[in-house]
């Protein structure tokens, strides 16, 4: 008997409806996607058009085009560069710092130790906190006469009397910079921390086996292992650092003498206070076009390590 062979035949499969589907996912995506046009997407665009003109404030001042004039006047704006300077100051000072004291804290918060749970959990407690809250808290913390700090460096006997924080030209930077640290630790923390559990036991076991020490061992497997990680939340915190404005604001508002006037609070005055909306719009682009450019130099550096 000889077997015979039964092939089904092909079903025929409905006709696609790209079109139809495309409208079924454009209709579910548009609620999302339409607050980020209104409140993102228009408004950046709005800014970069006033960069180009001579917006001001004022009910019967009439806007008009000045192209690159903006742009011109910017470049030769000693305020600008002092802002510039002061801003880079922070931001790479606070990121630095925030990266060591993270990953140091998260190595602590990866080992088996007793309360671990509740020791993360405390390790996130100023994230959930509001950045003006921050800056009021920590302006307790640094008032002249009732501040606990000046109380404690009296009492451990540091100092004779009392230190004006926020009001002294060579301390305030430094002080808003410890805030800005300890504001910045816990979402660094929790990435590292998040970095240090993915990399695999196998290889510190390997590492121990061939005798290598502990310090070796972090060197030459954990830090490795944490390189992408470490690129992306040190880039991220160097951006949320240049953008500082609230804390900031509410601990020292720029002063004194402008010591602290970061980029966003230069903005802020010259479009507020003195109520130019178009130069301070150029503030605003031709920084992002400076972030934007230290932080492709950035990035493309760690990129080219990764690969060699």
């Amino acid at each position: 008997m000889t077997a015979i062979e039964v092939r089904s035949a092909p079903v025929a499969r409905p006709p696609r409806q790209d079109g139809r589907r495309r409208r079924e996912v454009l209709t579910l995506i548009l609620p999302a996607l339409l607050p980020v046009l209104v409140f993102s997407v228009g408004p950046l665009l709005y800014g970069i058009y006033l960069a180009f003109t001579d917006a001001e404030a004022g009910v019967n001042h009439e806007t008009s085009f000045v192209g690159l004039a903006n742009f011109a006047d910017l470049l030769t704006d000693d305020d600008f560069w002092s802002s510039f300077r002061i801003g880079m100051i922070w931001a790479i000072s606070v990121t630095v710092l925030q990266f060591v004291a993270s990953l140091g804290l998260a190595l602590l918060l990866n080992q088996n130790l007793r309360l671990r749970g509740l020791a993360r959990v405390l390790a996130v407690v100023p994230w959930a906190m509001p950045p003006v809250i921050i800056g009021l808290m920590w302006r307790l913390v640094y008032h002249p006469d009732a501040g606990i700090l000046n109380a404690t460096l009296r009492d451990l006997g540091l100092i004779e009397r009392n230190i004006s924080w926020l009001n002294d030209f060579t301390l305030t930077l430094p002080a808003i910079i410890v805030v800005g640290v300890w504001a910045g630790l816990p979402q660094t923390t929790v990435v590292l921390l998040a970095g240090l559990q993915n990399v695999p036991r196998e290889l510190h076991e390997a590492a121990a086996v061939d005798g290598a020490t502990v310090w070796r061992r972090f060197w030459s497997v954990t830090l490795p292992q944490l390189r992408p990680v470490i690129t992306a939340i040190t880039a991220l915190d160097f951006v949320w650092n240049i953008n500082q404005f609230g804390l900031v604001y509410v601990l020292t508002a720029g002063g004194p003498g402008g010591q602290t006037r970061l980029p966003m609070l230069f903005a802020y005055e010259e479009a507020f206070r003195y109520g130019f909306f178009g130069y301070a719009a150029t503030l605003g682009v031709g920084f992002v076009i400076v972030v934007l450019a230290v932080l492709g130099l950035y990035l493309w550096r760690q990129m080219r390590e990764a690969s060699q």
